[in-house]
């Protein structure tokens, strides 16, 4: 079996008290669920049996949660549950090694998906001589702070060709 290129995610989701406390609720089972079972988990009610939590850990700030996944994000699951308890959430997921790296906004019963594509990869590489990535003429010690450099910038791209007529 190949071994799968696991996708960290963090995911926090917005909305009223009683709807967070009902999302809170059903990942605090799945928590429990997967640390009894050891195997990732999905809520009951979702029918879709790809986009398994792993390593599900609440960060007991609000009502955030950080897990990983096999391949790539599991977006429309969130969807999912999201349209279930009536509540928002904004989603941070990276792969590097498929060059997986975006974010996804759910507000209003709209989704909102800004990903890296190709392009933006090819904006930096590694170095190996001397261990550090290349980008804008400047040596980085990880590529964390580029990845985030460049999605912020696409998503300000986004913000002002929505304003802008």
């Amino acid at each position: 079996e190949i071994m799968a290129n696991w996708c960290s995610n963090s995911v926090a989701f917005e909305g009223n008290e009683t709807a967070l406390e009902q999302v809170k609720l059903e990942f605090r089972k799945m928590i429990a669920k997967e640390q009894k079972e050891n195997c990732g988990q999905l809520p009951e009610y979702i029918s879709d049996k790809r986009g398994y939590f792993f390593d599900l850990i609440w960060e007991e700030s609000d009502c955030t949660f950080s897990y990983q996944t096999k391949w790539s994000p599991n977006t429309e699951i969130l969807k999912q549950i999201a349209e279930r308890f009536k509540v928002d959430f904004v989603y941070h997921y990276e792969e590097i090694g498929n060059q997986i790296y975006g974010l996804a906004v759910y507000s209003d019963d709209e989704l909102t998906e800004i990903d890296l594509e190709d392009e933006d990869f090819e904006q930096y590489y590694y170095q190996e001589e001397s261990d550090t990535y290349y980008f804008e003429e400047e040596n980085y010690e990880s590529d964390a702070e580029i990845l985030e450099t460049l999605l912020k910038r696409k998503i300000k791209k986004l913000q002002n060709q929505i304003l802008t007529p």
